[in-house]
């Protein structure tokens, strides 16, 4: 027979779990680095949400960590300089990270040792070596790791997946071809915070081929259906050498598959904002321009214009989606999930290895862990 106190004590971890779980409760959100411009839209609508809850800001950078305050009118309470420390007081549900690239392994890490999902801008890491251990880490504290892309929620994406994948609409596909980008970081206005690692070769570990490159190495593998090309071919330029003098501007990565091939232009180099893609199969091709146009044309020549149709509310956008993937409403979508993400790295690295050496770069039978 058990002691009292402990059955109690067994009552009240019960109950205590229970209520930390129960959906009708707003989520224990934390907020992790403000050095990424996107943590703007994120601050923003999380406090206009109710069902989610701000349990902490992390930010070292005293100077930056007041602007956010003062733009946002949050109180000191939930302002931290130091990650672990935010994890033991506020105790959040997950976390959201807004920190250069080459942090995402040490945050991860942190978090994992706390039990903490994450889920972080794009991409996941500057190297395999991080993703690796990236990898590792979730798999020991068995956390969900999720990587942010704005292409997630696109509902053209998911039509277009299913008229490829479910509906064979062009036959089976042979070429997809994606574009990312705009006309640079600092022409269209990111603030200092955001430029001075994002153009750096360390932190971030590139510049466009790392910026905007991993959106098409993340489409492509979905729609590849998570298989790893076989080679890797890059070429990578700096068009703008007085601008951005330490890393890429712009960069074209082939991906060649046995029956199909990858290719994805990134570029700081844009005359204009762009997130697009063309797929090409035997018997037909799709152009989708944007989150929400699409074409389909036959060999006939005839061109439908197509609708997509809303995503489902949890699939819709990333809060919502971190919220119900943590809460194990909804499964990880591929565009976001760590699997998927690993290998969109190992593009990455491979794509650097090439556009470094001037040479295609072979991948390994299989994903080295």
């Amino acid at each position: 027979m058990k002691h009292p106190t402990l059955v109690l004590g067994l009552i009240l971890l019960t109950a205590i779990s229970g209520l930390a779980t129960d959906p009708a409760r707003p989520f224990r959100l934390a907020i992790v680095g403000l050095d990424h411009g996107h943590v703007d839209g994120t601050l923003a609508e999380t406090l206009k949400r109710s069902d989610v809850r701000l349990v902490g800001v992390v930010e070292p950078k005293p100077a930056l960590a007041a602007q956010y305050a003062q733009r946002f009118h949050l109180p000191a309470s939930l302002l931290f300089s130091d990650l672990e420390e935010m994890l033991k007081t506020a105790k959040p549900e997950g976390v959201m990270v807004f920190t250069s690239t080459f942090e995402h392994v040490r945050v991860v890490e942190t978090c994992a040792r706390h039990g903490v999902h994450v889920m972080m801008e794009k991409p996941l890491a500057v190297s395999m070596e991080h993703a690796r251990a990236i990898q590792q880490a979730a798999r020991r504290s068995s956390i969900h790791v999720l990587v942010n892309y704005e292409t997630t929620w696109y509902p053209s994406h998911e039509l277009a997946y299913a008229l490829v994948r479910r509906q064979g609409a062009v036959g089976e596909l042979r070429k997809i071809v994606v574009r990312d980008g705009h006309q640079g970081p600092k022409e269209i206005g990111c603030p200092e915070s955001f430029l001075s690692w994002l153009t750096d070769p360390v932190l971030n570990g590139g510049g466009a081929i790392m910026d905007f490159g991993c959106y098409g190495a993340d489409l492509i593998t979905w729609l590849m259906q998570g298989q790893r090309p076989l080679r890797v071919t890059a070429v990578t330029q700096q068009l703008k050498p007085e601008v951005y003098p330490k890393v890429d501007d712009d960069a074209t990565i082939i991906l060649t598959y046995p029956r199909a091939q990858g290719i994805i232009q990134a570029s700081w180099n844009w005359p204009i904002g762009r997130k697009d893609m063309d797929l090409y199969g035997v018997t037909g091709a799709i152009k989708v321009a944007d989150r929400n146009t699409l074409q389909l044309q036959n060999t006939d020549g005839n061109v439908h214009d197509l609708t997509p149709a809303p995503l489902d509310a949890s699939y819709r956008e990333p809060i919502a989606y971190f919220i119900a993937v943590v809460r194990g409403e909804i499964s990880e979508h591929p565009l976001s999930s760590l699997e998927t993400n690993l290998i969109v790295t190992e593009i990455l690295d491979a794509a650097r290895q090439s556009a470094r050496t001037l040479r295609s770069i072979q991948l390994p039978e299989k994903l080295e862990e």
